[in-house]
C-alpha cells in the first residue's frame, strides 16, 4: 500500500485492518490519488458494473443532495457507506436508506413503496451485473447452459425484495420507520445481496497487484447454488431465470443452499409421471418447478424425500412459491401436515403429486394420468398467505422440472434391504417401482453423474 493510502486508512477506525487496504486503494484509484473524491470521477469508476440508479442513490448519500450537495467527498464518508451496508447497526441502516432515497432520516417521516421498490431493483440489478461478470465456475455454469438474467425477471427480485416491507405478500402504498427497522432486521436476501454488492464496490479481496479501473468479483457469489448434473446436456432448456434461482434458493434451509442437483425435465426426459417419479423418489429434499401455458411459474419446497404411500409426508420447512409474474413464498401455517403426497396406480386413492391443501384442491396437484395437467387451489389452509399460483385453476403443464438440494442423501444399505422386503409383501408398491425403472431403460435416460 502507497503512503497516500496509509494515510487514507489511519484517517477511519471503523474498518478493520484487511478493509482499510482494500478501501483507501479504492478510494486512490476512483479519486485519482487525491483526498477527496468528485461525484463524476466516482460514478465513472463504478459505471461499469453497477445500475445507474444505484450509482445516483449513493451519491445522494455521499454528496448529499439539493441545497445541501457537496462537490467532493473525504475517506470517511466514503468508508462510512461501505461499514453501515456491510455491518452497520438497524438504525445506522436506516439512516443510509432515507439519505439514499434524497431523505433525512425522520421516524415520522413515511417513504413511499416506489422508492423503496426502485432502490431494491437497483440493488438486486447490480447483484446481476456483477454475478453475470463473474469468472466462478457456478456462475458461469448456470449462465453457459442457458439460465439468463432478464430484466423484467431482475424488476420482479427487486419488487420481491421490497414488498415484504408491509410484512403482507402484497405491496403497500407506504412504509412506515417502524415497518422499515423490522424489514431491515428480518429480510436476510437483502442484507446478503448488499453486502455481495458493497463488497464488490469497494474492492474487497481485489487480487493484489490488479490495477484495473474496477474491483473484480468475488470468487463464487455466495446467492448461487452449485449447479451438478448438467455436464452432459449441452443445450439445456432453461425456462426459469437466474433471479428466480437466487429467490427461492435463498428461502430454502441454509444447509440444503450450496447445491441443486439436476433430477428431472419434461423437456429431457419426456412427459411421463412414471419416470418423474422414478427419477425423484429417494433423492432426499427437492424442488418442484411448473410453468403452466399462460406462463406463469410457480412451485414448492419437499423437505422430505419423495415416496410413494397413502399418507401425507414432509415437515414444515415446505413452502410453496411463485417466479412469474410475480416472486412469493408461502410458508407453512402448522394449521395441518399436508406438505407432500404422492401415488400412482391405485385405485381407492388419487394418483398424482399433491403439496398442500386436501385431495382435489391442493395448493399443486400433478396429474398421474394423463400427465400433463394440474391445478391450483383458490385456497389453501397449509401454507400461509397463500394465493393460487397458477393463471387458472386447471392448468396445462408448459414445463415442469424438479431438483435436488443440497448433498445426495447416502442411502443405508441395510434400511435398504429391509424396503424390498416390504415390497416382497406388497405387490402394488412393486409393480409401481418395476415400471419407473422400466421406463428409465426404455426411454434410454441417463443416471445422473455419481457425486
Amino acid at each position: 500500500m502507497g503512503n497516500t493510502s496509509k494515510k487514507l486508512a489511519a484517517k477511519c477506525t471503523l474498518l478493520t485492518k484487511d478493509e482499510q487496504k482494500y478501501v483507501a486503494a479504492t478510494f486512490r484509484a476512483a479519486s485519482k490519488n487525491s483526498e477527496r473524491i468528485r461525484e463524476e470521477d466516482l460514478i465513472k469508476f463504478w459505471g461499469p458494473q453497477i445500475d445507474p440508479r444505484l450509482a445516483q442513490y449513493l451519491t445522494n448519500f455521499l454528496f448529499g443532495s439539493g441545497q445541501q450537495k457537496t462537490a467532493t467527498v473525504e475517506f470517511n464518508r466514503f468508508a462510512e457507506l461501505y461499514v453501515y451496508n456491510v455491518r452497520g447497526t438497524v438504525e445506522e441502516r436506516m439512516m443510509v436508506t432515507y439519505n439514499c432515497l434524497g431523505m433525512d432520516y425522520n421516524e415520522d417521516v413515511e417513504l413511499p413503496f416506489q422508492l423503496l421498490k426502485e432502490y431494491c431493483e437497483s440493488i438486486v440489478s447490480t447483484y446481476i451485473k456483477i454475478v453475470k461478470s463473474s469468472s466462478s465456475k457456478r456462475a458461469r455454469t448456470w449462465i453457459d447452459k442457458g439460465f439468463r438474467a432478464t430484466a423484467s425477471h431482475v424488476q420482479a427480485l427487486g419488487e420481491a425484495v421490497a414488498a415484504s416491507v408491509g410484512g403482507d405478500t402484497e405491496s403497500p402504498q407506504h412504509c412506515t420507520a417502524q415497518q422499515l427497522s423490522k424489514w431491515l432486521q428480518s429480510n436476510i436476501l437483502l442484507k446478503q445481496v448488499a453486502e455481495l454488492v458493497y463488497v464488490n464496490l469497494y474492492g474487497i479481496n481485489k487480487r493484489a497487484g490488479d490495477e484495473s479501473p474496477t474491483p473484480l468479483p468475488p470468487a463464487a457469489p455466495s446467492l448461487l447454488p452449485g449447479p451438478d448434473g448438467l455436464d452432459p446436456m449441452p443445450d439445456y432448456p432453461a425456462f426459469i431465470d437466474m433471479s428466480h434461482i437466487v429467490w427461492i434458493n435463498a428461502h430454502l434451509p441454509q444447509q440444503f443452499q450450496h447445491k441443486w442437483r439436476f433430477l428431472f425435465s419434461t423437456h429431457i426426459h419426456g412427459e411421463s409421471f412414471s419416470t418423474m417419479t422414478g427419477r425423484i423418489i429417494e433423492q432426499g429434499p427437492s424442488i418442484i418447478i411448473i410453468e403452466d401455458s399462460s406462463g406463469y411459474i410457480f412451485g414448492g419446497f419437499a423437505p422430505a424425500p419423495w415416496a410413494f404411500g397413502p399418507n401425507f409426508t414432509g415437515t414444515d420447512e415446505s413452502f410453496l412459491f411463485t417466479c412469474a409474474p410475480k416472486m412469493r413464498i408461502y410458508p407453512a401455517t402448522n394449521y395441518n401436515d399436508h406438505y407432500q403426497y404422492m401415488n400412482h396406480h391405485t385405485k381407492t386413492l388419487p394418483n398424482g403429486l399433491l403439496m398442500g391443501g386436501q385431495f382435489h384442491f391442493g395448493g399443486i396437484w400433478v396429474n398421474a394420468e394423463p400427465f400433463g395437467e394440474g391445478s391450483s387451489a383458490e385456497s389453501c389452509s397449509t401454507y400461509r398467505g397463500y394465493r393460487r399460483l397458477s393463471k387458472e385453476p386447471s392448468f396445462r403443464i408448459r414445463s415442469l422440472e424438479v431438483w435436488g438440494v443440497g448433498d445426495k442423501p447416502v442411502i443405508d444399505k441395510d434400511e435398504d434391504e429391509r424396503d424390498l422386503s416390504v415390497l416382497d409383501t406388497n405387490p402394488e408398491a412393486k409393480a409401481i417401482l418395476d415400471m419407473a425403472g422400466r421406463t428409465r431403460h426404455s426411454e434410454g435416460i441417463r443416471e445422473p453423474p455419481p457425486l
